[in-house]
């Protein structure tokens, strides 16, 4: 009897919305030849990672094993699927497989990192399959809110496992191909051992509404508004675009586009093929000339990006583009959870200077891209899979997709990150746990979650920041009295006194009755200024700060 399996493990995007990076495996225990599926990145926030440009998914497991890997499979040219491909590629070394609109944005993704395009090789959609070692992958296509959206069809040996991707079922998607139900239920007459299943909108009730339903109002929107009109979606919508460009041209306005990612997404519709008709658009330089009744901008920053074309516009002007009194912005887009204050800011920001700001709580202006909970029924009845495994998505998102399926008869399992999953027999099973964490992108440099840099950051912005600076001359005494700046801390305490010189004064007086033990011994002599200060601080204004003491020996 074979002792091989075959797993599946995901390393990002389970039990969280972002970042996803999964790993399928076939083959003896520790020695299985693995595909991986996605490789995203997250965004980083104020409050939780201060300073940090991107948060990358741990890959450490994947790395130690890079000689497993057979290749890496791209669903679709979303970041939180696609954005860490060009600053991993060189630590797994395996080729890169997608369809042509998420392939050319690979190949951009390698070239800025400086890593080879010809390691990203485009696939052809189902019934076509890709072989990676073990296993055949086939693309399949289906809706979502960016175009050649995929499904992965994934054969082993030990079985066929269906890997949704984001999805949602969409028969009219105005861009890219809608949901073909026969080709699931034709995929499903094999046997499916497992369906690995988009989770996001599992609780949403009501059946998810087709992009193309978006055209009527948004027409009437343009129709109806006055001045200048200008409206942000996700730049990966391009259906969205579409939607918008086409809805001001029939209202008679020209149409710039604003930001680089909105230019990008356009440009690569136009060149894979899968955008065709956009309406014709007009510079920022020409902008400025067409009266502002006439003018429809298309702009980047829907969830509040501080440097985005929304937000810049909100501050005055853009490219010599500013908004006035009467016009009206339209925000064509769902907030993701944790971008709220950002988007509100910029909504404030655009009612103050008389523009009438439009979002969608009505529904009329934006649909998701993700199935609701009777979509996933539907996919569930199509696929009929033995096994279901939820991702893409919080806990409570999982657990609940999970007791769907398990209502329905299927076996069902809530996987999370790093958690290991054999799908061999005829249930899951629980068959490791990896060690997963997060990849901060700061700067330039790729640090660890737990590397203390950010947990470092934080508190000297919770608290503050005293540097203390004492000179000890060649017979152990102090020369001199220490002195201490201040950053991120008031200058007078309660005392009314300069917060510097009352730390300054403690020190000196701790000096003086420190013995001889401890100012000849750097690390006691440092833990015991680093309290002196934190104490009087306490004291003085309330806060204990972060403080870094430098202690130079003459001699």
């Amino acid at each position: 009897m074979s002792n091989e399996r075959l797993i599946y493990l995901p390393l990002g995007g389970a039990g969280e919305i972002g970042m996803n990076a999964y790993v399928y495996g076939y083959g003896k225990p520790g020695k299985e030849r693995l595909i991986v599926v996605d490789l995203g990145v997250t965004f980083p926030d104020m409050d939780t990672s201060p300073g940090v440009d991107l948060i990358l998914p741990d890959i450490s497991w994947l790395e130690a094993r890079k000689g497993q890997i057979d290749g890496i499979f791209i669903t679709h040219a979303h970041e939180d699927h696609i954005g860490a491909i060009g600053h991993f590629w060189d630590r797994l070394g395996a080729p890169v497989y997608a369809r042509a609109f998420t392939a050319h944005h690979a190949r951009r993704k390698m070239e800025e990192m400086g890593q080879p395009e010809a390691a990203v090789h485009t696939a052809s959609p189902w019934p076509e399959v890709t072989q990676a070692g073990p296993f055949t992958v086939g693309f399949v296509p289906l809706s979502h809110s960016i175009p050649e959206s995929a499904g992965l069809v994934i054969d082993s040996p030990a079985g066929r496992v269906v890997h949704s991707g984001d999805f949602k079922i969409d028969h009219t998607p105005v861009v890219g191909e809608p949901f073909d139900e026969a080709v699931w239920e034709e995929i499903a007459k094999a046997g499916v051992k497992a369906l690995v299943c988009d989770s996001t909108n599992v609780f949403s009730p009501e059946p998810g509404r087709s992009e193309a339903g978006l055209a009527d109002p948004i027409e009437a929107f343009m129709r109806d508004a006055t001045g200048m009109v200008v409206a942000t979606t996700f730049a990966s919508n391009v259906a969205r675009l579409k939607t918008l460009a086409e809805a001001a041209k029939k209202a008679g306005r020209s149409v710039c586009l604003l930001g680089r990612a909105m230019r990008r997404m356009v440009e690569a519709g136009i060149t894979t093929g899968v955008l065709s008709d956009f309406p014709s658009t007009i510079s920022p330089e020409d902008a400025v000339s067409v009266p502002r009744e006439n003018l429809f901008l298309l702009v980047t920053g829907s969830q509040g990006e501080r440097r985005a074309a929304s937000a810049q516009l909100a501050q005055g002007k853009y490219l010599g583009i500013s908004l006035k009194d009467g016009d009206t912005f339209l925000f064509s887009s769902k907030t993701i959870p944790g971008n709220e204050r950002g988007v509100i800011k910029i909504m404030n920001q655009l009612s103050e200077m008389g523009v009438d700001v439009v979002d969608d709580r009505g529904g009329l202006y934006h649909v998701s891209g993700h199935a609701n909970r009777p979509d996933l029924e539907t996919m569930h009845r199509l696929i009929q899979p033995q096994i279901l495994i939820p991702m893409h998505g919080e806990h409570r998102h999982l657990r609940e997709h999970a007791k769907l399926g398990t209502a329905k008869g299927i076996e069902s399992v809530v996987a999370v990150n790093g958690m290991m999953i054999d799908l061999t027999g005829n249930r899951p099973e629980v068959a490791d746990y990896i060690e997963t964490g997060r990849t901060y992108l700061d700067g330039s440099v790729k640090i660890g979650a737990l590397d203390g840099i950010v947990r470092d950051r934080i508190r000297m912005a919770l608290n503050g920041h005293v540097a203390v600076s004492l000179i000890m001359d060649e017979n152990d005494d102090p020369l001199g009295d220490p002195w201490c700046d201040l950053m991120g801390l008031p200058e007078q305490g309660r005392g009314n006194e300069p917060l510097a010189e009352v730390l300054e004064a403690e020190l000196a007086q701790y000096l003086m009755r420190a013995g001889d033990k401890t100012l000849t011994d750097d690390d006691k002599l440092e833990k015991e200024i680093r309290q002196t200060v934190r104490r009087a601080a306490q004291n003085e204004i309330g806060k204990k700060p972060e403080v870094t003491v430098i202690i130079s020996r003459l001699g």
